[in-house]
């Protein structure tokens, strides 16, 4: 039921090895992310200005299976799922065909950008949840 987004990897995404540095790719999920939010109907724009409220990360992790390289298309299939009222983690499979090349999982939190405190998430996000999202409770461990 996930939001699947295709990513050709770049050149300059690659270290001098000749394969993704393993920062970007976090940062190829992240893309894939904001896809999801634009498919859903959100503004991307407004909802990062993040005037009210925003989503900051509070944890991410990423596990690599196999090297990419520039010119590979990565399939990126990110599943969101809500953690509570609050928050909601996002796993991340990509693949290179058939083949598993990572899974990796962000963790955010919805504050109120004037009091930096948690606050529940608006209902744009609990659609893009309902959108995209796993039904199922989560299994995050606190």
């Amino acid at each position: 039921m996930g939001f699947v987004f295709d990513h050709y990897v770049r050149f300059h995404e690659t270290d001098g090895a000749g394969v993704v540095y393993f920062a970007n790719e976090l940062v190829m999920c992240h893309t894939a992310y904001e896809a999801s939010l634009v498919a859903a109907g959100l503004d991307v724009g407004q909802l990062f200005r993040a005037e009210t409220v925003a989503y900051p990360i509070a944890h991410a992790s990423i596990d690599y299976r196999q090297p990419l390289r520039c010119g590979d298309r990565v399939s990126i299939d990110l599943t969101p799922t809500s953690v509570d009222q609050s928050s909601f983690e996002i796993q991340y499979q990509l693949t290179l065909g058939e083949r598993l090349a990572a899974q990796a999982l962000t963790r955010h939190v919805c504050i109120e950008v004037a009091s930096r405190r948690r606050c529940p998430l608006p209902p744009a996000m609990e659609q893009w949840l309902a959108r995209w999202g796993d039904h199922s409770p989560s299994l995050a461990t606190h």
